[in-house]
């Protein structure tokens, strides 16, 4: 009977791509986590080097499951969204309307607006993808990603989001999806990549933060005038895609015209 067994037992992980389960899974630390800790003697002489061909490894297998990926839309976002709540109902919106625009869907590949955006491409048929993160409480990937990727570093993970997307859409969401915001704006201001969209979806969720870089950060010169405009805020699924679509046939007839001026 199910009452008889150790709650232990039925304790499932992931660690990147390896799956445990029972006692194998209740170490609470991440590869992250021992990767970054400041060590007290010179073991780490004997392991760090080590752990170079793992993030190699991690890099290698990233690369060749999604370098065939067709032209693709990011999508970030809270994984406490519930199923009820009307941004789930907006994630899977987007999901389903980039899927018909012809863009497979990246998401983080948990729950809440992660899986309401996969959720919706998979209803509009389309390639539906989850790049997930050994985190110390595994969720796993959600139900509806066809292609998914267990990563162990936030920083290979973070890679891949970048590389095989040409735009973001941030859906409401916490530090995760601030710091996933953040990092695509400061890589396009820096010229690191191409410019691309990078859309917040919830003008009465996302009003106050743009206001803020707008005003405070803006006026004290902390980013130049033109950087707040690299944002675009809408409430609208339908033109959050056309902004999408729009700059992609803007890049076809010219690749310099989305650059940074």
């Amino acid at each position: 009977m199910a009452a008889d067994k150790n709650p232990q037992d039925l304790y499932l992980r992931y660690r990147g791509p390896v799956r445990v389960q029972g006692a194998a899974a209740a170490e609470s630390s991440t590869t992250d986590q021992r990767l970054l800790a400041n060590a007290d003697d010179a073991d780490w002489l004997h392991r760090d080097p080590w752990r170079v061909m793992r993030i190699q490894a991690e890099f290698v297998e990233g690369f060749g499951a999604l370098a065939e990926l067709p032209p693709a839309v990011t999508v970030f976002g809270s994984a406490r969204i519930k199923e009820d709540s009307p941004e789930y109902a907006t994630g899977r919106e987007l999901g389903a309307g980039l899927a018909r625009a012809g863009y497979a869907v990246i998401t983080g590949g948990g729950p809440g607006a992660m899986e309401a955006a996969n959720r919706g491409a998979k209803d509009a048929d389309g390639l539906s993808v989850g790049l997930g993160i050994e985190l110390p409480f595994e969720q796993g990937l959600n139900d509806w990603v066809d292609l998914g990727i267990n990563f162990r570093y936030f920083f290979v993970r973070k890679t891949m989001f970048v590389k095989y997307a040409q735009a973001f859409v941030c859906l409401p969401g916490g530090f995760g999806t601030l710091d996933e915001l953040f990092e695509a704006l400061t890589l396009v201001q820096t010229r690191k990549v191409t410019r691309f969209p990078i859309v917040l979806l919830g003008s009465a969720y996302w009003g106050g933060l743009v206001d803020w870089i707008r005003g405070t950060l803006t006026e004290q010169g902390m980013v130049s005038p033109g950087d707040a405009d690299l944002i675009t805020v809408t409430d609208s699924v339908d033109d959050a895609i056309k902004i999408i679509v729009d700059a992609d046939a803007a890049r076809e007839i010219d690749p310099s015209a989305v650059d940074p001026s």
